[in-house]
C-alpha cells in the first residue's frame, strides 16, 4: 500500500458518544453568494451543555473574521485546521460571529453549498453544514434559524430557505430575502436554494384549518412534468393526517428540484431538495416505474417532516431511527395507493437483492452500526430497509393499535429533541405487555437469520408440532450470534388451502415448539406470511411450494413459493448446464406460469410480478461458488422456453391488456401495462423482436417505448441500432430520459454488452459530474452479473477507472460504486484475482477519499 494511504481520520465509536459541550439557541446567516467567492456571515448564540471546549466543524472554510462577545479574536485566540476551530477559554454563555469565503461553483462533491444549472442549492446531510460556516456539526445540537441572503437579481432571482419567509425584494440589482425557522432543527437541516427557477403552486389545508401554501419549483420548461409530483405532495400530507395524526405545521412547504444530486432528495425542514428524477412526470417522459417512485420519494421526504425533523436522531448511529421509520411509513402509504400485496413484493424484491447481499459480504454491518470512518458509506439497504423491517417487526409483534399509541407516545416524548432507537423502543413497550426486550438485538446484531422446521403429528394427542430453529451465520466483527425475537406469521392449510389455523408465533429461542390442537393434520405450513421478518426461510421442498404456490392465500408468500420454486429449478438447471447436459424447462414450473396466465384477470398487477423469474443475482446468492455465465444461459433459456410453450396464453394476454389510454396512470392502467409488458418479454424471447419493434414504433408512452427498446436491445442487429438511434435523436435533450438510453444499453444481455458500455463510457453525454447519468451507466451495466463479471475482467476495469476519477472529484459516488467488488471471494479463482486485483488498485491511490478507502479496504479485509 503506498505511503500515506491510512487516512489520519480515526473510526468514530457509537461507545465514545458524549453530549455537545454548547449548545446553539439560535443561529443567523448572512450569505452574499457569487458563484465563485460566497461570504457567510454567522452568529451564534451559545450555552454550555457539558465540560469542554468550544470546537467548531468546519471544512474548505477560508476565515476572514472572528468575534467573541464582540471582541475580535486573535489567532492565539483560537486553533483552527482543516477540519474544525477550536475555543478554549470560552465562556457558559456566550455569542460568537464569524465571516467565512467559500466556493460554491468549485464544489464537486455535491456536499455543502454547490451551484447546478441555474443556481445556488445545499446539501448538509450529514455532514455538509460545515463546508458552509463553522458550527457544531451534529445532530444533537438543534437550533433556531434566522437565513438572509442577497444575490444578482438577473441571475437568480428565486431565493428559499426552510421555515416562513419574513421578506424579500430587490435593492441595487441585488435580489434579497429573510426566512425564519421556527422549529429548532439539526445543522444537516439546512436549506439554501437561490436560482432562476419557475413554480407550480397549489395549496393544502391542514384538519386544524391551517392553509399552507405550496410550491415546486424547477427549471424553465419542466413546470409542465410537475403535477404529478404536486397531487402526490398533497396526499401524502391528508395520509399522514388520517393514519398517523401528524399535521403540517409551517405556512409553507416547497420543494426544489436540481439535476446534480448525490442521493433522491431531501427532507430540509420547509424546504426540500430533489433529485429531478424524483419530481418530473408526465406519460411521454417518465414510465409507470418513475410515477410510482415519484409518488414514493415526495411521501417519504414529506413524512420526514415528523419522523426525522421534529424528532431527529441523537448521532449518525442512529440514523435508522429515522430512516427505517420513514421508509416503513412510505411503504405503507403506497401500500395504501396501490396493490399492498405487490407493493410488498416489490420491496421484499429489492430487500432480498441488496441488503440480504450486503449482509452475507464483507460490508455486513446492524442496523446500529457500532462505528464507522465515513458516514455517508451507511447510507445502506441495511439503514433504509432492514430498518424498516425492524419497524415492521414492532407492528407484527405488538399489534396495530398498540403501534399506533407506541408511535403517539414517541412524538409526544421526544418532540423536537435528538432521540436514540432506545427511545423509540421504550415508546413501543410502554404500549404492550409483551416483553420486547430482546428486540434490540435486532439493532445491534448483522447478518440474516436462517429458519429452519420440522412437523411432526401426534396422532394420540390430535395435535400438530411445529418446530422451529434460527441460526445466523457469522459477520465481520460478530462471530456469535444469539438468538432473535422474530415474528411468525403462519397459517395451517388443509388440502383445498383454506386456513385450519393461522396466528403470529413469537420464535424467543435458538429452537422453540409450538403445539396445535387440531382434528387432523395440516397439508401444508405457510410460514412469514406477508413477509413477517427479514429471513430466510430454508427447506421447503418442492411439492409444498407448489400446493403453497396455487393456494396460499396470502398473495405474497403464494408469490413467494412460486419465486423459491423457479429457483430451485433454475438452480437444477444450472448444475446441469455446468455438467454438459441439455436444457430441460420444468414441467411443474411451466404448470405455475400457466396457472398464473389463467388467474390473470383477478390481479394483473399481481399476476406481471408472479411471472418475473428470479434475478441472476438472488441465484447467485444460493450458489458456493458463482457461475454467472451458467445463470445467465439457464435463465435465459428458461425464458424463451416459457415463451414458446405458453405462447397463445402470452399472445392473449399481450392483446387483452392493451386497451388503457397511453397518458393513464391509475393503478388498474399501470397493473395492465406490467402485464401486458411481462407477456412482451416472453414473446420476444421466443420469437424474435418483430413484435417488440412494432410497439417501439407504436407506443404512446415512455413506459411501452422503454419495455420494447429493453428487448430490442437484447438482440444485436438493425432493428435495435435503428431504435437506439431514434430515441437518441427523440430525447438527447431530455436528461433524465436520456439517462434511460445510457441504462438500457448497460442493462442489456446482449453479447456486445461490455464494448458498448467502453464506448458509452467516452460519449460526450457521459456526464461525471452528474451523479444521475454516473448510476444510469456504470450502476446500471454493475447489475448486469453476465457481462459485468465478463471473464477478461475488463469490466472490473471499467469500474476501477471510474471509482478513480470520481474519488478525486465526488467520494460519496465513487464509494457507492465500490461495493460491486465486495463479494469477490463468491467467484471462481481466475475471477476472484481479477477484482482483487482491482481493489488493490484502488487502494494504492495516493490520496484516497476516506469515503472510498472505508469499503475497498473493508471489502480486501
Amino acid at each position: 500500500m503506498a505511503d500515506g494511504q491510512i487516512p489520519p481520520r480515526t473510526p468514530v465509536k457509537l461507545a465514545d458518544y458524549r453530549p455537545p459541550a454548547y449548545e446553539v439557541e439560535h443561529v443567523a446567516l448572512d450569505f452574499e453568494l457569487d458563484p465563485a467567492a460566497t461570504i457567510v456571515h454567522a452568529r451564534l448564540k451559545l450555552r454550555r451543555n457539558a465540560p469542554g471546549p468550544l470546537k467548531l466543524d468546519g471544512r474548505k472554510l477560508e476565515l476572514l473574521s472572528i468575534s467573541l462577545n464582540g471582541e475580535a479574536l486573535g489567532d492565539n485566540r483560537y486553533m483552527l485546521d482543516a477540519e474544525s476551530l477550536t475555543i478554549q477559554d470560552t465562556p457558559d454563555e456566550a455569542v460568537l460571529e464569524t465571516s467565512v469565503r467559500i466556493a460554491p461553483a468549485a464544489n464537486s462533491e455535491l456536499s455543502g453549498l454547490y451551484t447546478s444549472g441555474s443556481g445556488f442549492f445545499t446539501q448538509c446531510e450529514p455532514e455538509g453544514f460545515r463546508k458552509i460556516t463553522f458550527f457544531p456539526d451534529r445532530p444533537d445540537v438543534m437550533a433556531r434559524y434566522h437565513v438572509r441572503m442577497r444575490a444578482d437579481a438577473a441571475k437568480f432571482p428565486i431565493l428559499l430557505s426552510n421555515g416562513n419567509r419574513l421578506a424579500a425584494g430587490v435593492e441595487n440589482g441585488k435580489a434579497f430575502a429573510e426566512w425564519e425557522d421556527p422549529h429548532p432543527k439539526p445543522s444537516y437541516l439546512f436549506a439554501l436554494v437561490a436560482a432562476d427557477l419557475v413554480s407550480l403552486r397549489d395549496e393544502f389545508t391542514t384538519s386544524a384549518g391551517r392553509r399552507v401554501d405550496l410550491g415546486i419549483w424547477v427549471e424553465r420548461g419542466d413546470e409542465t412534468r410537475c403535477a404529478h409530483a404536486m397531487a402526490a405532495l398533497k396526499r401524502a400530507m391528508k395520509w399522514d393526517e388520517d393514519t398517523f395524526g401528524l399535521a403540517y405545521d409551517l405556512d409553507i412547504f416547497n420543494i426544489a428540484a436540481v439535476s446534480d444530486f448525490n442521493a433522491g432528495a431531501m427532507e430540509n425542514k420547509g424546504l426540500n431538495i430533489f433529485n429531478t428524477a424524483y419530481v418530473l412526470a408526465d406519460s411521454q417522459t417518465a414510465t409507470d416505474t418513475d410515477f410510482q417512485n415519484v409518488e414514493r420519494v415526495i411521501a417519504h421526504e414529506y413524512f420526514h417532516n415528523w419522523t426525522g425533523d421534529r424528532v431527529t436522531c441523537r448521532d449518525w448511529f442512529q440514523l435508522s431511527l429515522k430512516e427505517g421509520l420513514t421508509v416503513f411509513r412510505d411503504q405503507e402509504y403506497m401500500s395504501d395507493q396501490f396493490s399492498a400485496a405487490v407493493k410488498r413484493i416489490a420491496d421484499v424484491r429489492l430487500l432480498r437483492a441488496t441488503q440480504f447481499r450486503d449482509d452475507a459480504g464483507p460490508l455486513s454491518h446492524p442496523v446500529r452500526p457500532a462505528s464507522y470512518l465515513e458516514i455517508n458509506n451507511f447510507y445502506t439497504t441495511t439503514i433504509y430497509e432492514k430498518g424498516a423491517e425492524v419497524v415492521r417487526m414492532y407492528r407484527t409483534i405488538i399489534g396495530r393499535d398498540a403501534f399506533r399509541r407506541g408511535m403517539d407516545e414517541y412524538i409526544a416524548k421526544n418532540d423536537n429533541h435528538a432521540a436514540t432507537v432506545e427511545d423509540f423502543w421504550a415508546a413501543m413497550q410502554s404500549a404492550t405487555d409483551t416483553d420486547l426486550s430482546q428486540f434490540m438485538l435486532w439493532y445491534e446484531q448483522a447478518g440474516t437469520p436462517e429458519i429452519s422446521f420440522a412437523e411432526r403429528w401426534d396422532e394420540k394427542e390430535q395435535c400438530f408440532i411445529l418446530t422451529l430453529r434460527q441460526h445466523t451465520a457469522p459477520t465481520p466483527g460478530q462471530a456469535d450470534k444469539r438468538a432473535l425475537l422474530i415474528p411468525v406469521a403462519m397459517g395451517l392449510l388443509d388440502e383445498t388451502g383454506r386456513d385450519m389455523h393461522a396466528e403470529t408465533l413469537l420464535l424467543r429461542e435458538a429452537e422453540q415448539s409450538f403445539h396445535f390442537k387440531l382434528p387432523r393434520p395440516p397439508k401444508a405450513v405457510s410460514l412469514f406470511r406477508h413477509f413477517s421478518a427479514p429471513i430466510k426461510l430454508k427447506g421447503q421442498g418442492r411439492d409444498r411450494l407448489a400446493f403453497l404456490a396455487a393456494h396460499d392465500s396470502d398473495l405474497f408468500n403464494r408469490w413467494d413459493a412460486l419465486q423459491q420454486y423457479a429457483a430451485t429449478a433454475l438452480l437444477d438447471a444450472v448444475a446441469a448446464h455446468q455438467a454438459g447436459l441439455p436444457f430441460t424447462l420444468d414441467a411443474g414450473l411451466q404448470d405455475a406460469f400457466a396457472a398464473t396466465l389463467g388467474d390473470a384477470a383477478q390481479d394483473p398487477a399481481f399476476a406481471a410480478e408472479a411471472l418475473i423469474l428470479p434475478m441472476e443475482t438472488l441465484l447467485a446468492d444460493e450458489m458456493k461458488t458463482v457461475d454467472p455465465d451458467a445463470i445467465h444461459a439457464v435463465r435465459q433459456a428458461t425464458r424463451q422456453a416459457l415463451g414458446q410453450a405458453l405462447k397463445p396464453a402470452f399472445h392473449a394476454a399481450y392483446q387483452t391488456y392493451g386497451s388503457h389510454a397511453p397518458e393513464d396512470v391509475s393503478g388498474p392502467a399501470m397493473a395492465a401495462r406490467a402485464l401486458r409488458n411481462t407477456a412482451l418479454g416472453y414473446l420476444t424471447a421466443a420469437d424474435g423482436t418483430g413484435l417488440a419493434a412494432a410497439q417501439f414504433a407504436a407506443a404512446g408512452n415512455m413506459t411501452d417505448k422503454l419495455a420494447a427498446l429493453a428487448n430490442l436491445v437484447d438482440m444485436p442487429g438493425a432493428e435495435r441500432d435503428q431504435a437506439l438511434h431514434a430515441f437518441h435523436e427523440r430525447w438527447s435533450g431530455t436528461p433524465l430520459v436520456l439517462d434511460k438510453w445510457f441504462s438500457v444499453q448497460a442493462r442489456s444481455s446482449a453479447p456486445d454488452t461490455l464494448a458498448r458500455v467502453q464506448a458509452l463510457a467516452t460519449h460526450k453525454a457521459m456526464d461525471l459530474r452528474n451523479p444521475n447519468r454516473v448510476r444510469a451507466l456504470i450502476g446500471a451495466f454493475t447489475a448486469n452479473p453476465a457481462r459485468f463479471h465478463d471473464r477478461s475482467g475488463a469490466g472490473y476495469r471499467l469500474l476501477a477507472d471510474f471509482v478513480l476519477r470520481l474519488d478525486e472529484s465526488n467520494p460519496q459516488i465513487a464509494a457507492r460504486l465500490v461495493t460491486a467488488l465486495g463479494l469477490w471471494r463468491r467467484f471462481d479463482p481466475a475471477r476472484q484475482d481479477l477484482m482483487k486485483a482491482e481493489l488493490e488498485r484502488i487502494l494504492a491511490r495516493e490520496h484516497l477519499s476516506h469515503n472510498t478507502y472505508e469499503l475497498a479496504s473493508k471489502a480486501l479485509a
